[in-house]
């Protein structure tokens, strides 16, 4: 896969503050959504980034952030899960999505997990290194000429189609394990975390998928984590909700390694939480933990909480 243009090169200890909206989401409105990308980019984030966790569609909801105007420097997906969309599928979703913005998609694409595929899709869960290795050949191909030849023993595609006249978006995988990580370095620009902690960051993310880029001739992935952060007083009540809330990746298998790896007993203890000082040192933990980026889902539960969190953010950005 040729590598697409690099972001700007970042001091050690220096990581890019953007803003993780899809709690925005939850609500349903588009409109809502909208909201928080103006907000991002007034108040000078250079990234806005979404999940794909409701029936609202995260590609179709950035190409209208960009049609709208409402648009920072660069938007992308933490993540689009590949089950229930075909590569071809994907590819026009995002190649759209890069028409409208235009060229500023980064699009983050993600196997999502063996419960979440058989118990929620009732869908058969294949490996999932060839799942994505075939996955990213068709996309990649699709992405750069339109065009794609290829059988594989879970996607084919056969396609030679008129594309809009856009780079491609970059692309990066969620990646986790050993395996997936390298993949990600020799194949993507980077991967997009969530969940995972700076230890781990440091001592495994880091490490195996740098590794793997250099060893690929590629330049340094870019490492984006995205956690829960809230600047507040009340420490020990916002992590007993962070508990009861996000208690599923305590649970997926894929995510409790990242955890066991840190040390957490569970994800309340990767969420940046406390007060000014604590959350900055946290942020400042993760940046020399190897991470390029940061991208925050604020889960401020009072005004006065939310404003603070975002104007400690914005003191990064």
């Amino acid at each position: 896969m040729p590598r697409r243009p690099a972001p700007p090169a970042r001091s050690v200890g220096i990581v890019r503050i953007a803003i993780n909206g899809s709690a925005a989401t939850l609500s349903g409105r588009l409109e809502d959504v909208l909201d928080a990308a103006r907000g991002a980019r007034a108040d000078g984030f250079g990234s806005f980034w979404l999940a794909q966790t409701t029936l609202l569609d995260a590609l179709a909801v950035l190409a209208v952030v960009g049609a709208s105007g409402a648009a920072p420097a660069e938007v992308g997906t933490a993540v689009v899960a590949t089950y229930g969309r075909h590569p071809t599928v994907l590819a026009a979703q995002a190649l759209t999505a890069q028409a409208a913005l235009p060229g500023r998609l980064v699009l983050g694409v993600g196997v999502s997990h063996r419960p979440s595929v058989e118990e929620r899709l009732r869908m058969r869960w294949d490996p999932p290194l060839r799942h994505i290795r075939e996955y990213l050949t068709i996309l990649d191909a699709l992405l750069r000429e339109g065009r794609a030849d290829h059988d594989g023993q879970l996607f084919s595609a056969h396609v030679d189609q008129p594309r809009p006249p856009v780079e491609p978006p970059s692309v990066m995988l969620a990646a986790l394990g050993p395996q997936m990580l390298r993949l990600a370095g020799e194949r993507t620009d980077g991967t997009v975390l969530w969940m995972v902690g700076p230890r781990t960051i440091r001592e495994h993310v880091a490490p195996t998928i740098g590794d793997a880029a250099a060893r690929a001739g590629r330049p340094a992935p870019r490492i984006v984590c995205s956690l829960p952060v809230v600047v507040t007083d009340r420490e020990a009540e916002v992590r007993a909700f962070a508990a009861r809330a996000f208690a599923r990746y305590g649970e997926l298998p894929s995510y409790r390694a990242m955890l066991d790896r840190e040390g957490a007993e569970g994800p309340q203890d990767v969420c940046i939480v406390g007060d000014e000082q604590a959350v900055g040192a946290a942020l400042d933990e993760i940046a020399h933990a190897g991470a390029t980026d940061f991208a925050a889902v604020e889960i401020g539960g009072t005004p006065e909480e939310r404003e603070r969190t975002r104007a400690l953010l914005r003191s990064r950005a």
